[in-house]
C-alpha cells in the first residue's frame, strides 16, 4: 500500500512513484486505458492472479488519490464501474509510453538472443 504523503515534503517524481508504486496499479490503470470502464469482476479476469482484498485494496488507493473514479448504480444487484478521473486520464500518454518502451525493451532482447 503506498504511504500517505503530502506534496509539498516531495519532489514530483517521488509523488508520481508514490501514487503508481504497487503490484497492480500500473496493471489496473492498463487495463482501464484500454477499456475506458470495467467492472470490478471484468478487471479481476482481466488481471488473472489477484485475489478480491488486493484488487479492492488497491481499487480504493487509486481512489483516495484522485486516479479513478467508482459509479455505483443503484440497481439489484448493484452495479458498480471503475474509470479515470480527469486527472487519471492525464496518465494516459505515460502509460502508451511506458507500453511501448516494453516492447523496444522486448524487441532488443529477442534481437540480442539470436
Amino acid at each position: 500500500m503506498a504511504k500517505s504523503i503530502t506534496p509539498h515534503d516531495i519532489c514530483p517524481m517521488a509523488l508520481g512513484i508514490n501514487v503508481l508504486s504497487g503490484k497492480w496499479k500500473l496493471q489496473i490503470l492498463w487495463n482501464l486505458y484500454n477499456k475506458n470502464t470495467l467492472r470490478f469482476n471484468e478487471l479481476q479476469r482481466e488481471l488473472g492472479h489477484i485475489t478480491t482484498k488486493t484488487l479492492t485494496d488497491q481499487l480504493r488507493e487509486l481512489e483516495e488519490q484522485k486516479i479513478i473514479q467508482r459509479i455505483i448504480y443503484p440497481e439489484v444487484p448493484p452495479k458498480v464501474e471503475y474509470s479515470f478521473t480527469e486527472i487519471g486520464q492525464t496518465l494516459e500518454p505515460v502509460l502508451k509510453s511506458l507500453c511501448d518502451w516494453g516492447t523496444q525493451y522486448l524487441q532488443s532482447l529477442n534481437i540480442h538472443k539470436n
